[in-house]
């Protein structure tokens, strides 16, 4: 399981530490695509064989779901960590999520984010808690 906001830098080859305790799940390989709001998922390569299952059997005649399953999919490259237990982050991923230097990784039960630092804290600022409360209490939460 992937918990916890690690905050790290990515270098000028793109290469990011990953937490020590996180390189375990990651032994297998490392599936990087655009996320949501700026950031980067990564996925550990079974998870991610299940997420591409899911992805594929997704009605194609919505536009909104063919968006979402080409920018997924066609987004997405498989890394290996290196022997210092870092990923390569490629350069059109990197520039999607507008990655510099200063770089945050949040775990997410499955799978973990990468976000520009700055973009993180801007993400956390805009959070209405009000407004997720009530959408917790609409889902039984």
């Amino acid at each position: 399981m992937f918990i916890g906001e690690y905050h790290h830098n990515i270098d000028e080859k793109g290469r990011l530490q990953i937490p020590t305790k996180w390189r375990l799940k990651l032994t297998e390989g490392v599936v990087v695509t655009k996320g949501f709001d700026g950031s980067l998922k990564c996925y550990p390569l079974a998870a991610w064989t299940e997420k591409a299952e899911t992805l594929a059997k997704l009605p194609e005649a919505q536009p909104e779901i063919r968006a979402y399953v080409r920018q997924t999919l066609a987004g997405a490259a498989d890394e290996e960590l290196d022997t210092l237990g870092r990923i390569t982050v490629p350069i059109l991923l990197r520039q999607f999520a507008q990655l510099k230097k200063g770089v945050v990784l949040a775990g997410l039960h499955d799978h973990f984010e990468i976000w520009e630092a700055g973009a993180w804290v801007q993400y956390l600022d805009s959070i209405d808690a009000e407004s997720i409360q009530t959408q917790l209490q609409v889902v039984g939460i």
